[in-house]
């Protein structure tokens, strides 16, 4: 994954989104549906109806950036509500990205002994 920077803005589109969408589909979801700007330099994240496909657009003041994560095993975990955006911060994501609960991050194992 691309390193973001630490202050910025990641926008959880909760709500399942067609993945058939590209960047420009996105992009109008973003401005249509979500009612903000898809150029302001934010990251959007979309998932899909299955659940282990997720897609983050993001302008960062050039041009727009497509990211694309399919999970080979289990969903992404994804608020219930259907509509609507949820503020995540960057550390968050890389949770949600990597599979593990973003909503309440735990370590799932911990050595007892070293040898």
């Amino acid at each position: 994954m691309i390193p973001l920077p630490s202050t910025l803005r990641i926008w959880l589109a909760a709500g399942v989104t067609d993945m058939r969408l590209g960047m420009p589909g996105l992009a109008l979801k973003v401005q249509e549906t979500l009612g903000r700007d898809p150029f302001a330099g934010d990251v959007y994240a979309f998932r899909g109806k299955r659940g282990d496909l997720v897609k983050l657009i993001w302008h960062d003041g050039v041009g727009l950036s497509l990211y694309a994560k399919r999970i080979e095993r289990g969903h992404f975990l994804w608020p219930s509500a259907r509509d609507g955006v949820i503020h995540l911060s960057p550390s968050q994501l890389s949770c949600l990205l990597e599979g593990i609960d973003w909503r309440n991050p735990q370590k799932t194992w911990r050595p007892e002994l070293a040898g």
